[in-house]
């Protein structure tokens, strides 16, 4: 419309979120990080009493690498439990960055693991090594680990995806991470009981040692980039752009300087909106809710920051002037 005539945000077209709504509310993620901690904790039990078993250096640094997914663990739910307070008078923007520094340490913790495995691997080659004993105990422990580990890095994904939430997708990766190593513990402790070559025990805990490396890069990336504000994902600051473009309204004829960034699964969003000469302040404030409403429906959760200015054009613009343009327009 371009009489000025207010229009609902029920009458639009209803799109599905581009972010989940449990992004922004629901406590499942703090379980999801409980699950984490108990399961972690019952296999380390496991691994260490495998590997004082059976004497292998591979299983004895899979108990090394669980030890880090527990503290990573930790961290995480702790993590969430900060994240989740509401801003204060000293955190004015809100908590949500302690998700990616705890995803930064998860990343450190990773890569501080594959460091511990690769060291031990190539001290047990130099060393000789030592012989390996009922191998069928340890066959059977880390095969259970490896299947626990699925399960539930599986289901840590999900919540992650669900909550939005860096820092539990940290640790999915962590035990995800972990599962894999078992896998391949596992096909190295069946090919030493077929083959006999105890040498095969170092060597697959060196190359479990080197995936792990890739792994804990990967989040470091991930989490340093949010938090030296990185832009947003191009297809979420497109929703504000389309909702822009299609937003019925003839006072609202462009905008410029759109910029987003993110913290843990919160987003801030600010931009400048122009209206058409004569536009009163009331209705150009009119408008800018209604496209902050429209752009929630979407990005559940996300912080709009609005600046209201105007213009001498008086069609629309669907694209973003710039991040010079309209100065000599608002001054």
């Amino acid at each position: 419309m371009s009489d000025g005539t207010p229009v609902r945000p029920e009458s639009r077209s209803r799109r599905p979120p581009l972010i989940a709504p449990a992004a922004v509310e629901g406590p499942t993620k703090f379980g999801a990080a409980r699950l984490s901690i108990v399961s972690n904790s019952v296999l380390i039990a496991l691994k260490i009493a495998a590997g004082a078993i059976t004497g292998s250096i591979a299983i004895i640094t899979e108990a090394v690498h669980s030890s880090i997914d527990l503290i990573a663990s930790v961290v995480a739910y702790l993590s969430l439990r900060k994240a989740d307070e509401p801003a204060d008078a000293d955190h004015m923007y809100g908590h949500a960055k302690v998700e990616n520094i705890a995803a930064a340490i998860e990343g450190m913790l990773i890569l501080v693991g594959a460091g511990v495995i690769l060291y031990e691997s190539v001290h047990r080659l130099s060393a000789g090594g030592g012989g390996i004993d009922h191998i069928g105990v340890g066959i059977a422990v880390i095969g259970v680990s490896a299947v626990v580990n699925v399960i539930v890095s599986t289901y840590l994904y999900r919540q992650a995806a669900a909550h939005d939430s860096p820092a539990l997708e940290g640790d999915a990766a962590h035990l995800r991470a972990d599962a894999a190593t078992s896998f391949a513990v596992l096909v190295g402790l069946v090919l030493i009981e077929v083959t006999g070559l105890e040498e095969l025990d170092a060597i697959v805990a060196l190359l479990v040692g080197s995936a792990i490396v890739y792994a804990g890069v990967r989040i470091l990336s991930r989490s340093t980039r949010v938090l030296i504000d990185e832009a947003l994902p191009a297809e979420e600051l497109d929703v504000v752009r389309r909702e822009i473009a299609e937003f019925p309204s003839g006072e609202l004829v462009g905008y410029h300087k759109l910029r987003g960034r993110r913290a843990g699964s919160a987003r801030h969003i600010d931009l400048h909106l122009q209206f058409a000469p004569g536009t009163s302040l009331e209705r150009a404030h009119e408008v800018a809710h209604e496209l902050q409403g429209a752009v929630r429906r979407e990005l559940p959760g996300a912080d709009l920051l609005i600046h209201m200015e105007p213009s001498r054009r008086r069609s629309r613009r669907t694209e973003d002037d710039g991040p010079g343009a309209g100065a000599t327009e608002a001054g």
